[in-house]
């Protein structure tokens, strides 16, 4: 990774393993400081050592997203740390494959807990230190589920549903504070969230094949994160297009939506309809 983001700060929740230990490992290659946060302690320990290994400056956590209270005080030791707080990665998540006649009120409330509750109470925790500090990105990851409906995922869609409102509205209450509120989707096939990393080393080289290394789309975070925050908020991008197009131009690729989403005519809407809302000139 080019030293892009030296001297940044970066939160990556639910990166113990799989995309959210991808993105903050690229993160820390591109020059960030980067706070690990998980709730299975020994996989926390081993993603913090793999990138102390690669030279990165890492702080993991122990935290369920789920509990502000928890989040804040990752946010308190941050700070304490580092002195600020340049970017967030709402990763972690929690998806049941049941149908709506087995969701219990118990499961349907976990769901929405870790992955939309999680993603406001991240966003709630950070968001008057980017406040005082002049701005900053709140990322939250997206997924097919964010757009159509599956069979047997109702509670992991309404969640994953409600973050992109959340993302439209907040983008407005952002832009005053100079705060970008994105989404941002794989955009290619990545190592389902519930295969521990003990059960990842025991696949078989072509099972491991059949899916990307969430190293390789990290690139898109990096990114997007070397953006001015005001130069895109309210959107939903793709990691393994815009990580392409950085594969393939370098950091300074030359933008069309087309480089950034797996779904441009929604892109180009969401461009067209901050036009209506935001302050800031040539938007």
């Amino acid at each position: 990774m080019e030293q892009t983001l030296t001297g940044k700060v970066a939160v990556v929740t639910g990166a113990g393993r799989g995309l959210g230990f991808g993105i903050a490992r690229g993160l820390a290659q591109a020059g960030a400081y980067v706070c690990i946060t998980d709730i299975v302690e020994d996989e926390l320990s081993q993603a913090a050592q793999e990138i102390a290994d690669d030279g990165g400056e890492v702080l993991p956590i122990v935290a369920d997203v789920g509990i502000y209270k928890q989040m804040e005080s990752v946010v308190e030791r941050v700070v304490a740390q580092w002195d600020r707080l340049d970017a967030l990665v709402n990763n972690a998540g929690r998806i049941h494959f049941v149908s709506f006649t087995e969701t219990s009120p118990a499961l349907w409330q976990n769901t929405i807990d870790v992955n939309l509750t999680g993603v406001y109470n991240g966003v709630k925790a950070v968001w008057e230190q980017m406040i005082r500090q002049g701005g900053g990105h709140c990322v939250t990851i997206a997924s097919g589920a964010s757009v159509r409906g599956f069979v047997d995922e109702v509670s992991y869609c309404a969640a994953k549903h409600g973050i992109e409102g959340f993302t439209k509205a907040l983008a407005m209450e952002g832009e005053p504070f100079n705060i970008a509120v994105n989404t941002m989707g794989p955009g290619k096939l990545i190592k389902p969230t519930g295969i521990t990393r003990a059960k990842a080393a025991a696949l078989s080289p072509e099972e491991k094949a059949a899916w990307v290394d969430p190293l390789t789309l990290a690139p898109a975070f990096v990114w997007l994160f070397s953006q001015v925050p005001g130069r895109f908020s309210g959107q939903r991008f793709d990691a393994g297009p815009v990580a392409d197009a950085v594969l393939a131009e370098g950091y300074n690729f030359e933008f069309t939506p087309e480089k950034v989403t797996l779904y441009i005519d929604e892109f180009v809407e969401r461009l067209n309809q901050r036009k209506s809302w935001t302050t800031l000139p040539g938007k």
